[in-house]
């Protein structure tokens, strides 16, 4: 990889280990055919989601990339009465990532961030770079301490 994401970035600055991957983003991919391109489990490959809640509080969600996020179950992690999806057009402006290179590290303000609990079934989890065409593999424990994840039941 000839350069470094800002998500590589943190987590050089706190000293952990992670492999990056790199596929070909010149066209749009589904997560499933993006974990195909990397050769990895698609339930170990997690896509990145950005909601907001009825109180006007964001939230990041990360499930693996073949399932759903089940927007009631994503409230109750939240504390929320309920949570839409932020609209891809306010992606860039919140967050500083595109739709499709939404990386939970590095967004431009802290936002509660949490993944499916399936995230523990696996020592490390594949997620987004920050940039598309770019992939980390890091540990769990890597994003609970840098963006404070806390895992619980989110998909359909």
């Amino acid at each position: 990889m000839e350069s470094k994401t800002n998500a590589m970035r943190i987590l050089d600055r706190h000293k952990i280990d992670y492999r990056s991957y790199s596929y070909d983003g010149s066209r749009a991919l589904s997560g499933i055919e993006v974990a195909t391109a990397l050769g990895q489990n698609p339930k170990q490959v997690f896509k990145t989601l950005v909601t907001v809640g009825k109180s006007h509080q964001h939230y990041v969600f990360m499930i693996p990339v073949a399932e759903e996020l089940d927007l009631k179950k994503a409230a109750a992690a939240a504390g929320e009465k309920s949570v839409e999806m932020v609209k891809s057009k306010e992606l860039l402006g919140l967050t500083g990532y595109v739709h499709g290179g939404c990386s939970p590290l590095g967004m431009k303000k802290p936002f509660p961030t949490f993944a499916d609990e399936t995230a523990a079934d696996f020592a490390t989890i594949i997620f987004s770079a920050g940039k598309i065409g770019f992939q980390i593999e890091a540990p769990l424990a890597a994003l609970e301490e840098i963006v404070g994840l806390k895992t619980a039941r989110l998909t359909v």
